[in-house]
């Protein structure tokens, strides 16, 4: 059984120096970066007290037992099996996706997303000088999933590489395997690469409902590439470590003509980090969803009760809320009007796509406390 895993105080909270606690000034509860308000687990801080104290604090060089660690855990998590010598490193998931896509696409050609989605993904695409096509997901009262038959149509107009945000920020949702199987069958039939950014999958609430997208059919390890990172899940954003995994050798034998450089600009730091989370945390990992399950479905109390006009689906993963304020009546920017009036700070429902104006995404990765607290400013603001 796991132990709870609570979050630290507002006190000690303030003294953080990550970009979450520092963006605004302390009248300002911040609710919307992607970073847990929890103490770091106990192997993550030996490791690097560790390096500290040996002052060992150099380059990174190759690195199996990260790999190795990874393998172990999503054997365990989601009775995959990873193959370790199909695995390299980058920088994080931003990076290693848009290496990828220097590697395998030309200016000009066409990468898929799906709105509303993480609001990087626009950019990274937009980075790599590529034109972007929105297929946006299907929405039904906050419930979502892919549109295959939008996307076939985009496939067959010409896209080459297609991001999969797997399990999907900000709605919260996860994809089934099903239509992971059939949009992999599309992609292989088009020749069209799926590039599946899983940073979120340990923050899933069953394991069970969480199936990475190169185990969900042999088409799948064809036509697809993983890229996923220890940093949502163990909170170690500000330590760059992430990793690329194919189950293809002929997809590994494109992406292998990245720059070497792609590997040698992560940390030591994040790979020590990372090894330590997957191999030694996963029961502080499993305390940590404890509390956030208690805390999603605290939320839901809240709005209820206090904002009934709100709409907000439970998600199935992580720590972001997806909320529609459109009845509320706070224009196309209603997370500016909060941050003016409520001194709560929430991501704008824009950053991931134009037709959800309506909408902020707030991060209840914290304590009850301030979730509570969060919510009676909105509603005291309106």
């Amino acid at each position: 059984m796991a132990d709870v895993v609570r979050a630290l105080s507002i006190d000690q909270l303030r003294k953080r120096k990550s970009v979450k606690w520092r963006q605004f000034p302390n009248d300002v509860l911040p609710l919307p970066v992607a970073e847990m308000d929890f103490e770091s687990a106990p192997a993550i801080k030996a490791a690097l007290l560790d390096l500290i104290e040996r002052s060992d604090t150099g380059y990174l060089g190759p690195f199996p037992e990260l790999f190795d660690a990874f393998a172990k855990f999503s054997q365990s998590r989601w009775g995959w099996q990873v193959d370790t010598k199909q695995m390299r490193m980058a920088t994080d998931v931003g990076v290693g996706i848009v290496e990828i896509m220097r590697t395998l696409i030309k200016p000009g050609e066409k990468v898929m997303l799906n709105s509303p989605v993480y609001e990087n993904i626009w950019r990274w695409i937009t980075e790599v000088n590529a034109t972007t096509v929105d297929t946006p997901l299907i929405e039904d009262d906050l419930n979502y999933k892919l549109d295959l038959a939008a996307i076939e149509k985009e496939y067959k107009a010409g896209v080459k590489v297609h991001i999969l945000c797997h399990p999907h920020n900000p709605v919260g949702v996860i994809f089934d395997k099903q239509a992971l199987a059939a949009l992999a069958d599309l992609a292989k039939r088009y020749q069209v690469v799926i590039l599946s950014d899983e940073i979120h999958a340990p923050l899933s609430y069953d394991a069970k409902d969480f199936t990475p997208f190169l185990a969900v059919s042999d088409v799948a390890k064809e036509v697809g590439i993983i890229i996923t990172s220890a940093s949502k899940s163990f909170n170690l954003a500000g330590l760059k470590c992430a990793f690329i995994i194919t189950q293809s050798s002929a997809l590994q034998e494109r992406i292998n003509k990245m720059p070497l450089a792609v590997t040698w600009r992560a940390s030591l730091f994040g790979a020590v980090a990372s090894t330590a989370a997957y191999s030694d945390s996963v029961n502080w990992l499993d305390g940590v969803l404890i509390t956030l399950d208690e805390n999603r479905k605290l939320l839901s109390n809240l709005l209820q009760s206090k904002l009934p006009q709100v709409k907000y689906r439970i998600p199935d993963f992580g720590y972001l809320a997806w909320l529609d304020m459109s009845a509320l009546g706070l224009g196309d920017d209603p997370a500016a009007r909060i941050l003016e009036k409520g001194k709560v700070a929430l991501n704008g429902g824009v950053l991931y796509g134009p037709k959800h104006k309506s909408f902020v995404r707030l991060n209840f990765g914290t304590s009850p406390q301030l979730i509570t607290e969060g919510i009676d400013r909105i509603a005291k603001s309106l």
